[in-house]
C-alpha cells in the first residue's frame, strides 16, 4: 500500500482549512487516496466547526496512521497550531503555513508521502516569516535538489494543460527571459511527465508565439523567427511531437485543444487566463520535473471569503486526485 498524500495547510486565514476539510468530507463520492494534513489540527476544527461540515479530526502519531484513520476523521500530524481567524492574516499564521510546507516536503523526500499536495499561501505573509522564494514552486525545487529552472509549472484542468515559460516576472522582463534552449528545456520537461505522470505515450506539444498573430512574419516582433521557431525545430529534430509558434488568440478554442496535449505560454497570462476561464473550479497546479509529487488548487487564498463557507472546494479535490493519480502511475513503473 502507497503512503498517504501529505497535505499542508496553506495560510489558515485564507479558504485552505475548510477546501481542506470539505475534501475529506467528500471523499467517498470523490474517490480520494488517503491523505493526512500537516499542523493546524485546531484550525481545521474550528473551520469544520464554523462552517457545519461534518469532518472530525484525528490526531496521528506518523504518517502511517493516516491510512486507518482515514475513515474515520481527518488526519492531521504535529501539534503546531494558531488561533482560527478567517481572513485576518498575520504572522503567527504565516509561520504555521511555512512549518506546514517544509514538514510536508520532508515527508515526501522521505517517503513517508506519496506527494504533496500544497493549500495556498500568501507571499506576502510568508516573507514577514523568512520565506525568500518567489512561490511555493521554488521552493520545492530547492528542498528537492533541483535546479529552479528545471521545475515547471503546469496548470491542469480537464479542457486545458498549460505550462508558462516565464513566470512570476513583470511582463516588461518577458522578452529578455525567452531564449530557445530556455523554451527546448522546458519542454523536455513537460513531454517527459506527460509519459510517466499523465500516461500519454507519445505527448503533443503546442508552442504558442509571444507576439500578436505569433509577429505576422516579423511584423509585430521578431522573438518568434529569432527564438520560438529554432526551439521548435530543435524539439522536432529529437522527435517529439511539437508545433509551433501558434497564435495565442487561437490556440485555447476548443476545436485546437483537440490538436495537442499541453501548451506551452510565454508568459504567465497567457498560460492562466485560458486555464482559469475554462476550468477555475478544478484547474490543478502541478510541478514537473521533480523527484516528489506535488499539485495544489489554482487558486489563491481568498482571504475576502475565507470562513464564510461560500467556497468551493473543487480545485482542492482535483488536486488531491491527480496527486494520487501520479502518485500510483509511478509507483507502477518503479
Amino acid at each position: 500500500m502507497r503512503p498517504p498524500l501529505a497535505v499542508s495547510l496553506g495560510d489558515p486565514a485564507g479558504i485552505g482549512p475548510e477546501i481542506i476539510v470539505e475534501s475529506w468530507a467528500r471523499r467517498r463520492e470523490t474517490g480520494l487516496a488517503p491523505f493526512f494534513v500537516v499542523g493546524g489540527a485546531g484550525v481545521l476544527e474550528a473551520a469544520a466547526d464554523l462552517l457545519g461540515i461534518d469532518s472530525p479530526i484525528v490526531r496521528i502519531g506518523d504518517s502511517r496512521g493516516a491510512i486507518e484513520a482515514f475513515d474515520r476523521g481527518l488526519p492531521v500530524l504535529g501539534a503546531e497550531d494558531c488561533t482560527y481567524r478567517p481572513g485576518e492574516p498575520d504572522e503567527e499564521g504565516a509561520a504555521l503555513a511555512l512549518g506546514s510546507l517544509a514538514e510536508a516536503t520532508r515527508m515526501a523526500l522521505l517517503g513517508k508521502a506519496s506527494g504533496v499536495v500544497t493549500a495556498p499561501v500568501a507571499k506576502s505573509q510568508l516573507a514577514k516569516v523568512g520565506f525568500e522564494f518567489p512561490g511555493q514552486t521554488e521552493f520545492l525545487a530547492i528542498a528537492c535538489g533541483v535546479p529552479e529552472d528545471a521545475a515547471v509549472m503546469m496548470l491542469a484542468g480537464p479542457s486545458l494543460r498549460a505550462v508558462p515559460v516565464t513566470v512570476h516576472c513583470a511582463l516588461a522582463d518577458v522578452p529578455g527571459l525567452l531564449d530557445t534552449d530556455v523554451i527546448a528545456s522546458k519542454a523536455r520537461v513537460v513531454a517527459q511527465a506527460l509519459k510517466t505522470d499523465f500516461g500519454i505515450a507519445e505527448p503533443r506539444l503546442a508552442i504558442c508565439g509571444l507576439n500578436p498573430h505569433a509577429g505576422e512574419g516579423g511584423k509585430f516582433g521578431s522573438e518568434e523567427r529569432d527564438i520560438i521557431e529554432p526551439a521548435v525545430e530543435l524539439l522536432r529534430a529529437e522527435g517529439l511531437a511539437a508545433t509551433g509558434p501558434h497564435p495565442a488568440d487561437a490556440l485555447f478554442t476548443s476545436r485546437a485543444r483537440q490538436t495537442y496535449d499541453a501548451a506551452l505560454a510565454m508568459y504567465h497570462d497567457q498560460a492562466l487566463v485560458p486555464l482559469k476561464a475554462l476550468d477555475f473550479d478544478e484547474g490543478v497546479n502541478v510541478t514537473l520535473g521533480l523527484p516528489i509529487v506535488r499539485t495544489s488548487p489554482d487558486h489563491g487564498t481568498a482571504f475576502d471569503i475565507a470562513g464564510k463557507g461560500i467556497a468551493d472546494p473543487g480545485a482542492m479535490i482535483a488536486a488531491l486526485r491527480m496527486a494520487g493519480e501520479i502518485a500510483a502511475r509511478r509507483a507502477a513503473h518503479g
